[in-house]
C-alpha cells in the first residue's frame, strides 16, 4: 500500500515533570487531541444514546466491533448505505476493532488454525470462516477511519510457549492483513503481543513496526494485575515509535487511563463506563458509587458535585436511583451519559495539566479523594511515593 498522506501525528507538548504528552492525529473525518478516550458502539451505536449525546459529552471518536457488525445487519448492507458513518450518524472518526477480542471471549464458539478462525453464530448458529483477509474487506466495507489487524487475544496464566504461538500467529497474520489492504482512506494498526512476558512483548513490537505507518496497539493479556500492566508499559515505552499514537485496548476506568498516559499511551477504549451505567454504577471524583442502594434515595444531589454533564446538571442521584430500580430507560441513559462524559473530562484534564506541565500534581490530586475499588493493587500509595521521589529529582535538576 503506498504511504499515507491522509493520517499523521503530531506530538504537541511532553511534561516536563512526567514526560507524558498530548499530540494531534489527523484522520480525513477529523483530528483528534490525545490522549483520548473512545466511547465503545460495538453494533454501531454507543448503547442508548444519540450521536447528538456524544458529541454534547464532546466524544472525539467511536469504537464499532467488526465482528458483531458482519454478523448484523452484515458489512455489504453498511456498504450500501454509504458506509459506517452515514449508516449511524456520526461524521467524527470511527475505529473498528477486528474481531481479534471475539477470538478469545467466543472460544467456545470457534475453532482456530493457520488459515482462518472458523466461529458458529452466537445468533443463528452458521458456521463462518473469518480470516485475515476476510477481517481487512469487511473493515474496508464499513469504512472506518481506524481498522485493526485480525489477531489472537490471550488470556492470563497461559505458559511462555502458548503465548509465544499466539504471538507468532497474530504476526502472521499482520502481514496477510497489510497485503490486503488497499483502501487509502484507512489506517491499519498492528497490535503488539506476548502477554506477560517482557522479550515476547518486545520481540512483538519490533516485528510490528515494518506494518505500522501511523499507529500501533498494544494487546492485552485478559486477567493481568494493574502492577504487571504498568510493568508491561513500562518494559515497552522506549520502543515505541514517537512519530506516531499509542492505543492501549480495552482500558477505561480512570485509574488506569491516568497511569497509562503516564507510560506513554495515547488512545484507549472500554465498554464499562456503559456497562456498569446499565447497572445503576456511577463514576465519581470519590470512586464509584452504586445509586441504587438505599441510601441514596432521598439524596438531591447530582451524581457528581464536579462534573458538568447533562445528567449532573438537570437530575439528582434520587431521581437516577428511582428509574434505576423502576427499570426505566432514562436512568440507564443518563448514567451512561455522565460516566463517559467523566471520562472524557478527566481526558480533558490530563491534556491540560500536561500542557502545563503538572501532570503528576493533578495525578496526586486526582488520587486523594479518588478510591479504587480493588485496594489488593494498592498502585495509589505506590504510584505517589514514586511520584514524590521523581519530583524531588526534577526540582533537583531545575525543571
Amino acid at each position: 500500500m503506498k504511504e499515507d498522506t491522509k493520517f499523521s501525528y503530531e506530538t504537541i507538548h511532553t511534561c516536563k515533570q512526567s514526560g507524558a504528552r498530548t499530540g494531534l492525529f489527523k484522520t480525513p473525518h477529523g483530528v483528534i487531541e490525545t490522549p483520548v478516550f473512545m466511547p465503545v458502539g460495538t453494533q454501531a451505536t454507543v448503547k442508548g444514546l444519540f450521536p447528538e449525546n456524544l458529541k454534547d459529552l464532546k466524544a472525539q471518536i467511536i469504537l464499532a466491533n467488526t465482528y458483531h457488525l458482519f454478523i448484523r445487519p452484515g458489512h455489504e448492507i453498511i456498504k450500501k448505505a454509504g458506509g459506517l458513518h452515514k449508516f449511524m450518524n456520526w461524521d467524527g472518526p470511527i475505529l473498528t476493532d477486528s474481531g481479534g477480542f471475539q477470538v478469545f471471549s467466543l472460544a467456545n464458539l470457534r475453532e482456530m488454525s493457520e488459515d482462518s478462525v472458523e466461529f458458529t453464530s452466537h445468533l443463528s448458529g452458521d458456521k463462518f470462516k473469518f480470516s485475515p483477509e476476510r477481517c481487512i474487506e469487511v473493515q474496508n466495507a464499513l469504512g472506518a477511519d481506524i481498522i485493526m489487524q485480525l489477531d489472537q487475544c490471550t488470556e492470563y496464566g497461559i505458559t511462555k510457549e502458548e503465548s509465544r504461538q499466539a504471538m507468532e500467529l497474530s504476526l502472521r497474520w499482520l502481514k496477510r492483513c497489510y497485503e490486503a489492504h488497499k483502501d487509502p482512506n484507512q489506517l491499519l494498526f498492528p497490535i503488539v503481543h506476548g502477554n506477560v512476558f517482557d522479550d515476547l512483548r518486545i520481540e512483538s513490537i519490533k516485528e510490528s513496526l515494518p506494518y505500522a505507518k501511523c499507529g500501533i496497539a498494544i494487546g492485552g493479556s485478559i486477567g493481568e494485575t494493574k502492577a504487571e500492566m504498568h510493568h508491561i508499559l513500562e518494559n515497552l515505552q522506549p520502543y515505541l515509535p514517537e512519530n506516531m499514537p499509542r492505543y492501549l485496548m480495552g482500558i477505561g476506568t480512570p485509574e488506569d487511563l491516568i497511569e497509562s498516559v503516564y507510560r506513554g499511551m495515547d488512545m484507549f477504549d472500554c465498554v464499562l463506563a456503559t456497562r456498569i451505567a446499565r447497572n445503576g454504577t456511577a463514576f465519581t471524583h470519590d470512586g464509584k458509587i452504586v445509586i441504587r442502594n438505599s441510601k441514596f434515595k432521598e439524596d438531591f444531589s447530582p451524581i457528581d458535585e464536579k462534573c458538568d454533564c447533562y445528567a449532573c446538571k438537570n437530575y439528582s442521584r434520587a431521581y437516577i436511583r428511582h428509574l434505576i430500580n423502576s427499570g426505566e430507560i432514562l436512568g440507564a441513559n443518563l448514567l451512561s451519559i455522565h460516566n463517559l462524559r467523566f471520562l472524557t473530562k478527566l481526558m480533558e484534564d490530563i491534556r491540560q495539566a500536561i500542557k502545563e506541565d503538572r501532570f503528576l500534581d493533578f495525578r496526586a490530586e486526582f488520587y486523594k479523594t479518588y478510591k479504587a475499588k480493588d485496594p489488593k493493587d494498592d498502585f495509589f500509595r505506590i504510584s505517589l511515593n514514586k511520584q514524590s521521589k521523581e519530583v524531588k529529582t526534577n526540582k533537583k535538576k531545575g525543571n
